[in-house]
């Protein structure tokens, strides 16, 4: 059946992508100086931020969009290998 090969192919790459993903944040806190490299997340411009007293709010519009292009071009390589 070619549909179920194809789903096959697909979760192995979103488990592959899910597993990089675990190693990278894994890797982060162990390796001096690599934290800092990500410590823009979550403050990039676009970040709604609202401190008040008992209140805060945060909205990282910025972040999901930096993250949103990632994705959609992991993704799309990701499709264009397993359509090879």
């Amino acid at each position: 059946m070619p549909e179920w090969n194809t789903l096959g192919k697909l979760l192995i790459g979103i488990g592959l992508g899910i597993v990089g993903l675990g190693v990278l944040l894994v890797l982060v806190d162990r390796i001096p100086g690599l934290g800092s490299a990500f410590s823009w997340l979550g403050k990039l411009p676009g970040d709604i931020s609202v401190k008040r007293d008992n209140f805060s709010f945060y909205f990282p519009i910025g972040t999901s969009i930096v993250l949103s292009i990632f994705l959609s071009l992991l993704f799309y390589l990701l499709g264009w290998f397993f359509r090879r």
